[in-house]
């Protein structure tokens, strides 16, 4: 038997549907729903020229207040109303007017909940080798963690850990998604001591 399908002992209908040709059809059905939600200042971010920085970008620098029923302190609340990444430029790991007064609202959120840890996460997109990448995403994590030190937060609540290309927000290979996948993520660790 020199093909792929599977045999059956009932003879199958001409027409019929394979195994694998279902599953193509489930995967490429679950990546058309998942382009469908893209809307509004999203798609215009999407859309704009890549060497713009994010404060020119379209990107909401203010936090999207979507779950009023964010418990105050925990990470519903950091994601939601305070905002827990920023992006950067192509290759860049300096932080853009929108990226600073993300972290300001961090700064301000941890000064309030003096009991939280938080690692910062660097991030690059795919292109490069994987040794640049990670250099950059480090690069990056420390810009943010020394900008909330700057203001006050003490070294030994912000830690960062760098992920290079290993961790990508958005898996497509071009600009839209390298877009997203350019950032600095801040993440509870846990309540401190």
């Amino acid at each position: 038997m020199n093909d792929l399908t599977f045999s059956h002992t009932t003879p199958r209908a001409s027409g019929a549907l394979t195994f694998p040709s279902i599953v193509l059809l489930a995967v490429s059905f679950l990546m058309l729903g998942g382009c469908a939600g893209v809307t509004g200042d999203l798609q215009s971010w999407l859309d704009s020229d890549s060497s713009e920085t994010t404060a020119t970008l379209g990107i909401e620098s203010e936090p999207i207040n979507q779950s009023a029923a964010a418990t105050p302190g925990s990470v519903d609340d950091l994601e939601v109303n305070v905002g827990d990444r920023v992006f950067f430029a192509t290759d860049k790991s300096n932080l853009d007017s929108a990226a600073q007064e993300t972290l300001r609202r961090q700064a301000a959120w941890l000064e309030r909940y003096p009991q939280i840890v938080v690692r910062i996460e660097g991030h690059a997109d795919e292109r490069g080798t994987r040794e640049y990448n990670l250099a950059l995403s480090q690069r990056r994590a420390n810009e943010a963690r020394e900008f909330l030190v700057g203001l006050g937060i003490a070294s030994d609540r912000v830690t960062i850990i760098p992920y290079g290309k290993e961790r990508p927000l958005a898996l497509c290979s071009n600009e839209n998604c390298w877009k997203q996948n350019r950032r600095a993520v801040t993440t509870v660790v846990a309540p401190g001591s």
